[in-house]
């Protein structure tokens, strides 16, 4: 029987169409993707689809970092899911030969959970670290201590080469594209010392609530210079934030009221990107989006 439903299943070019399905398929998940977030990542990227009589019973969405001439070209994977109902059927496997056939030639990073670690694998990703995923209400939020010459500021109408280049230094990747389409709905502040913009960090609507990231800093103290203001702008309201887990600002977090509620496995399928380390992340986009 499962060998005539995996010939049933079929795959196609994921479109606006199927995003309500999709969005029930997370939701089916217990993921906190709102419908306006599934819109996003899908206009950024592109997507496949596994259908079983005309039903969508897997999801996975790809996003590319970088022109095909690019030396630093990249991508990401995110939104793999398969329907419970529909699991055991090799739909995941499918959907990620797939999206790594169409993104071949560029090194492929993506943040696994512990289901999706075998699959992955198996595909020839490696492990290169972890993200833990913080997120609750802050009341009570320190005025940060900043250091001499040290100062935070909101986001001018030039700044954005700042931005791209500061968030190329620290992923490896050029990501000048989703900064243009995020910053326009983002609220966003820059981290200066001696005048000289060091780091960023956007605000905006996601999920069950805000989301606090990208966060780009050269060093933790900066990172939380940058994430108190927002947290303590807003005080009370539901936030998240997806760092790495070698940030040294998770105990942090969980001091402020943002305790730790899941992890997943940061993987790489060819070379790892080159980064600054003058320059780090200190928290993602989004899980998917890196």
């Amino acid at each position: 029987m499962a060998t005539d439903i995996r010939v049933m299943a079929t795959l196609r070019r994921m479109t606006p169409a199927d995003l309500p399905t999709a969005h029930d398929l997370s939701r089916e998940a217990k993921w906190p993707h709102r419908i306006e977030d599934w819109e996003m990542m899908l206009a950024l990227g592109d997507g496949q689809v596994a259908v079983i009589d005309d039903t969508v019973v897997g999801t996975a969405l790809t996003w590319r970092f970088g022109a095909d001439t690019d030396p630093a070209k990249a991508a990401t994977i995110g939104m793999v899911i398969v329907s419970p109902a529909a699991q055991g059927m090799g739909i995941g496997r499918r959907l990620m030969e797939a999206l790594l056939g169409e993104v071949a030639g560029r090194s492929v990073m993506l943040n696994a959970t512990e289901e999706g670690l075998p699959l992955y694998r198996k595909l020839g990703f490696v492990e290169t670290g972890a993200i833990v995923q913080h997120q609750g209400a802050a009341f009570a939020v320190p005025v940060a201590e900043l250091i001499p010459g040290e100062r935070v500021r909101p986001l001018g109408a030039k700044d954005d080469d700042t931005l791209h280049a500061l968030a190329r230094a620290a992923t490896g990747m050029d990501r000048s594209a989703l900064l243009d389409a995020i910053v326009p709905g983002a609220q966003g502040v820059m981290l200066t010392r001696e005048n000289e913009p060091v780091g960023f960090a956007l605000f905006r609507r996601f999920g069950r609530g805000y989301l606090v990231g990208p966060v780009v800093a050269p060093d933790a103290g900066g990172a939380k210079a940058l994430i108190s203001h927002w947290l303590g702008s807003n005080a009370g309201a539901f936030c998240r934030l997806d760092v790495p887990e070698d940030s040294d600002i998770s105990e942090w977090l969980e001091e402020l009221g943002l305790p730790q509620v899941g992890r997943v496995v940061t993987m790489v399928h060819g070379p790892v990107p080159v980064t600054d380390p003058t320059t780090r992340l200190f928290s993602l986009t989004t899980q998917a989006l890196g």
